[in-house]
């Protein structure tokens, strides 16, 4: 077991990731991240905010999330990924487009060495807007 000296939390591996404690603003989230991720998400929050600035920002589920009447779409760092989170209608509606990309129902897998597909992002945000606002 690992304790982390941080935030006390006990872990089965030694420097496990994790959050000591819960972000409460996007920039909390993404200061929280390791140094070298930091322009990346920065970059894929500026992505989103430029296609879909009537959202709202906010953190849900620990992740930084776009609002408008209910959850748009999310995005978090993995260890070997960054994850974006639209929803399991829009990586259907985007199979063709996400084909170099691991996808699952509602998850899209960027791997960090990969250059981010920014008109993509932003055209999935702007559908999750229009699709899922209330």
């Amino acid at each position: 077991m690992w304790k982390c000296p941080k935030c006390g939390r006990s872990f089965e591996k030694t420097d496990q990731p994790h959050y000591c404690g819960k972000p409460s603003t996007i920039d909390e989230y993404i200061e929280g991240q390791d140094e070298a991720l930091r322009p990346r998400l920065k970059e894929v929050r500026q992505i989103i905010k430029e296609a879909i600035p009537q959202a709202q920002e906010k953190i849900s589920w620990s992740m930084p999330t776009y609002w408008k009447g209910k959850n748009l779409i999310h995005f978090a760092a993995s260890k070997k990924h960054l994850g974006i989170y639209p929803g399991g209608e829009a990586t259907t509606v985007f199979a063709e487009e996400l084909k170099a990309y691991d996808t699952s129902k509602g998850t899209i897998r960027i791997p960090w060495k990969e250059p981010l597909p920014r008109d993509l992002i932003g055209k999935i945000a702007l559908w999750c807007y229009e699709t899922y606002q209330s």
